[in-house]
């Protein structure tokens, strides 16, 4: 009975200091992300590099209308051969168009990712160090990831002493 109980602690023991020493935190990076100066900067690039994109797109969209209504307008009066032509340069120029549109798309994406990498290396930087100094064994971002539910008695909320490490 003795050794039984002896082995009971001995396995029980660790548990016991492991559970002790876990330190959980939690934050909201989204909420330190949009206070950051840096993603000012990112989004107002980025409205106006969509504002370009827009502008050319709508040119282009313009300049296919004129087009087209000219070609509906005298395509009667046309040669058969000339019709044919010019039909068939408004489907190339429409699809240029279409293919404008997947590629701004495309440079959109690269764009923001561009622009957002270094401000979630920061943010990541910040929370390694807010975690390391503090004595963290996990820190959960709630805004990236799903967690149901996160008990606040056991786990404490880093987000101000993130930003206060990023100095917002």
């Amino acid at each position: 009975m003795l050794k039984k109980f002896a082995l009971f602690i001995l396995l029980a023991l660790p548990i016991g200091l492991f559970a002790q020493t876990l330190k959980f935190g939690h934050l909201n990076s989204q909420e330190i992300i949009v206070s950051m100066p840096e993603f000012q900067k990112a989004e107002t690039e980025m409205e106006a590099l969509q504002k370009k994109y827009g502008e050319e797109m709508q040119r282009t969209q313009e300049e296919f209308n004129k087009k087209f209504q000219e070609f509906q307008q005298s395509v009667d009066s046309l040669p058969s051969n000339i019709a044919e032509r010019r039909q068939r340069e408004l489907q190339d120029m429409a699809q240029r168009q279409e293919q404008f549109q997947q590629e701004a798309y495309e440079a959109m994406q690269q764009a923001q990712g561009d622009l957002m990498m270094p401000i979630y290396k920061k943010l990541d930087d910040a929370i390694q160090s807010v975690g390391k100094s503090q004595g963290f064994t996990y820190i959960f971002d709630i805004a990236r990831t799903s967690i149901p539910y996160i008990n606040t008695d056991q786990s404490t909320d880093v987000t101000t002493s993130v930003k206060s490490k990023l100095g917002i």
